[in-house]
């Protein structure tokens, strides 16, 4: 039997009663970082929470105010994973998200009529399709879409939608089932057992396998928008689109983008790609120009070194805005490996990098205590030692572990001439 929410994908308060629950670990996504959590695999006897499936994903919603983190599949039985037991044959109020069931319903609904449309129109059937969290898209089996047949592609699914037409689900006890043999079932396995669930909608999609939360009506779509196609993967072309709510969102997303642009641009939309392309070549000019003058300044930095009567044997030098080329074009010029030199890039207040010349011998032992002062790593290249380091402030007291080596060493071996 279809779950409640498959049943009726409108449902968003229901009764049921717990059949089985279990300790369970599961890996839940937070900020972007996945995390083990312990907790407990919840069945209930039915349920309006829908499990991740037919490319949609699962619900969020609570179990008697206890919340569901993860919903997933095993069988035709939803699991729903809590960190707070609820025994078994306990009674339970379900509430669902309904803000994020019915976005998911909508954007799922469009895309099959999406699919249907395109199939229609211009022969190319779906392949699969991936749901996001702010725009979707449907990947085709064509090569590619001129602008003007996404343009009629869009006319077309949005005067579907003005038409108020049906969306029926369909349930059928197994696939022999002869009702079900109305239906054109893309996909069935040949191996399949259990209930079939089709999707209808009137007169332009007769019948698709799915187990998703759909909406009753194209009305409830309100809009479909088409944002563009691209190349995808294997000659295909992938179909980024937005349906109700989020056309909304999307447009007012547009709108505080293309605010900010001409406040920052100092002109209005139709001239923002000529005023950004301006500001990027400008931009490039002068990042070029600021190499040059770095390269330069190394340049002219080991020139001043080498002049020098009496230099300190230890050359230290620190540019906030160099890079490796800089440090590296200093060594380069100086060009003496009896010439030790400790060289830094980047911000004192936070990371940046660090470059020693001198003997190897001296660099191997001195490296790796001075990139531990920093809190960084580093490694012998090409005769030098050079690494990234998180505290570039801690450089004076790097500096001062590199004096003391030296120091050291030159005691070291005036004690052996004697």
């Amino acid at each position: 039997m279809a779950l409640a929410c498959q049943r009726n994908s409108y449902l968003r308060e229901f009764k049921s009663k717990v059949k089985s629950c279990i300790p369970a670990e599961s890996t839940l996504v937070t900020n972007g970082k996945k995390d083990k959590v312990k907790g407990f695999e919840v069945i209930l006897e039915d349920t309006i929470l829908f499990p991740e499936g037919g490319g949609q994903p699962d619900d969020r919603g609570t179990i008697n105010n206890i919340d569901v983190l993860r919903i997933t599949r095993k069988g035709a039985e939803a699991v729903n994973f809590v960190t707070t037991e609820i025994a078994a044959d306990t009674d339970v109020d379900m509430k669902v998200d309904w803000s994020r069931r019915f976005d998911h319903m909508q954007q799922h609904t469009g895309q099959h009529l999406i699919t249907a449309v395109a199939e229609q129109l211009f022969g190319c059937p779906t392949t699969s399709w991936c749901l996001g969290e702010k725009t979707s898209f449907i990947e085709l089996d064509i090569p590619n879409m001129k602008e003007e047949d996404v343009v009629k592609l869009e006319e077309t699914v949005n005067e579907k939608i003005l038409a108020e037409i049906p969306v029926t689900p369909h349930v059928f006890e197994d696939k022999n089932d002869p009702k079900l043999k109305e239906y054109r079932c893309r996909g069935l396995p040949d191996d399949h057992v259990g209930p079939v669930r089709v999707l209808d909608i009137e007169g332009i999609d007769g019948g698709t396998l799915c187990c998703g939360t759909h909406v009753s009506n194209l009305s409830h779509l309100q809009l479909i928008k088409l944002l563009f196609s691209e190349k995808g993967k294997k000659n295909k072309t992938n179909l980024h689109f937005v349906a109700g709510g989020r056309v909304r969102s999307y447009m007012a997303r547009s709108v505080r983008t293309e605010r900010s642009l001409t406040g920052l641009l100092k002109g209005p939309l139709d001239q923002h790609f000529e005023l950004a392309d301006k500001a990027v070549k400008g931009f490039k000019t002068c990042q070029k120009n600021v190499t040059n003058l770095l390269r330069d300044l190394a340049v002219l930095e080991a020139q001043k070194y080498k002049s020098l009567t009496d230099p300190d044997p230890l050359f230290v030098l620190h540019r906030k805005e160099g890079d490796n080329d800089f440090m590296n074009i200093v060594v380069r010029e100086i060009n003496d490996k009896a010439v030790c030199c400790f060289l830094t890039v980047g911000d004192d207040k936070g990371a940046g990098l660090f470059l020693l010349s001198g003997r190897e011998d001296i660099l191997k032992e001195v490296g790796p205590r001075m990139a531990e002062v920093m809190d960084g790593k580093g490694s012998m290249n090409r005769g030098n030692f050079q690494g990234k380091v998180n505290k570039l402030g801690q450089r004076h007291k790097a500096e001062k572990v590199f004096r003391e080596f030296l120091q050291q060493s030159q005691q070291q071996a005036v004690a052996n001439e004697c």
